[in-house]
């Protein structure tokens, strides 16, 4: 497929990447996860860009992966049927994974602020809390309904965001949560009215761009470094 999945632009200081298959919710195909990948890899490695904004083109941020046309675009499907040794191979390898991509935005240097609307459910929110914040709609639905559907947790973040007792009720009933409850829990940062959510994350980015680089990475580096040491780095799936 040569569709555009991502759209990449940078105006002064900030990058924005955004999901861009409104038509299906921005849910997640492989190919999108790779122009997602190369985004971040140009954020990073450019010196001028100093935060990173994350959005989803269209009613929602994020529906998940793509489980629509039968799966066949899936890796551990096969003529036979879903090979879940084939999908545990794509997903524990390092360089087939699209882990690698989500926790891209929690390891790149600089600052991600992931923008939240609509649907964010599954791999969807997955990815959105590997950002540094997070802010959304007050009337976001977030979830991740994989006991009720198929799955389990990918990242670990949510774990880390929440602690044993909230996380362990949300992964075992699949409840979703309204943007404005996960900002209450702090699963997120903040929530906000749908139609001030545009205008809160270009204040919040505007403040960031004014520290200088050096510092924002700094800063980043050794709150990131604390969960890394209590774990966060191998409940990514096994992943290095």
């Amino acid at each position: 497929m040569n569709e555009e999945m991502i759209q990449f632009e940078k105006q002064d200081a900030i990058a924005t990447i955004r999901l861009n298959r409104p038509k299906k919710y921005n849910t997640l195909r492989f190919e999108m996860l790779q122009q997602m990948d190369a985004a971040l890899r140009d954020a990073n490695a450019d010196d001028q860009i100093k935060v990173i904004v994350l959005e989803g083109a269209g009613d929602s941020f994020c529906g998940g992966f793509d489980f629509s046309g039968g799966l066949e675009h899936f890796p551990g499907i096969t003529e036979e049927g879903y090979d879940p040794g084939v999908d545990h191979h794509m997903v524990t390898n390092y360089y087939t994974s699209y882990i690698t991509t989500f926790m891209g935005l929690w390891r790149g240097l600089k600052p991600v602020i992931a923008k939240v609307h609509g649907y964010c459910v599954g791999g969807g929110s997955e990815m959105a809390l590997c950002a540094d914040i997070v802010i959304a709609s007050d009337d976001a639905r977030i979830g991740t309904p994989y006991s009720r559907v198929w799955g389990c947790h990918l990242t670990g973040m949510w774990i880390y965001r929440l602690g044993l007792a909230k996380a362990k009720y949300y992964a075992l009933t699949a409840e979703w949560i309204s943007g404005k409850e996960a900002a209450e829990i702090e699963l997120i940062n903040f929530s906000y009215p749908l139609e001030e959510l545009d205008q809160r994350v270009e204040e919040l980015a505007d403040k960031l761009v004014q520290i200088p680089l050096t510092q924002l990475i700094s800063m980043k580096l050794i709150v990131n470094q604390a969960y890394d040491n209590m774990g966060l780095q191998k409940s990514s799936s096994g992943l290095p």
